[in-house]
């Protein structure tokens, strides 16, 4: 799909969300299902097949979202996949997340750990980023195994990697 509707659909999502007043909430859950999305050939599949009627892969979404996300999550994920463009749910949660931090004057951080942080870890952590970068943030936390441990952090155009995986790979270079 074309930037420009990307960046009308993620314009489109962000305005419900806001005007129904969810959208701090919107917004992390939308960033959630797109990780999961990403993560997942077998939803990706469900959710983009032409053969599956577009009523069924909204009932998927339903299924899937339902009760464990916010309705106005759930109608705006149903609505994309039921328009057809489930292929680019990722990119335009993206959009919308972006979207959602310049509104609040804030750069989105997106941080891969190999364990779920706690609410102090994500708060030290954000003020860590803060800190190195100059840019209040707004936090994103992906849990990533791949990771093995430590955190790979990427603001923008800066990515900060304190990841076991990366020391292990320098290790095995310089051996």
């Amino acid at each position: 799909m074309s930037d420009n509707r990307i960046e009308g659909y993620a314009r489109a999502l962000f305005e419900i969300a806001r005007a129904e007043g969810t959208l701090d909430e919107v917004e992390d859950e939308l960033f959630r299902f797109a990780r999961s999305y990403e993560s997942s050939d077998a939803l990706r599949n469900a959710l983009t097949d032409e053969q599956i009627p577009a009523a069924k892969r909204q009932a998927i979404v339903e299924d899937l979202l339902g009760g464990k996300a916010t309705g106005t999550t759930t109608q705006l994920v149903s609505m994309v996949v039921g328009s057809g463009r489930g292929r680019d749910l990722p990119a335009i949660i993206d959009k919308l997340v972006a979207r959602a931090s310049s509104a609040k004057n804030l750069e989105v951080a997106e941080v891969r750990t190999a364990v779920p942080l706690t609410s102090d870890q994500q708060a030290r952590l954000a003020a860590a980023i803060v800190n190195a970068t100059g840019k209040q943030v707004n936090l994103k936390v992906v849990v990533d195994p791949s990771v093995i441990g430590g955190v790979v952090a990427t603001v923008g155009d800066t990515v900060i990697d304190g990841s076991v995986r990366t020391r292990i790979d320098q290790l095995k270079s310089r051996l």
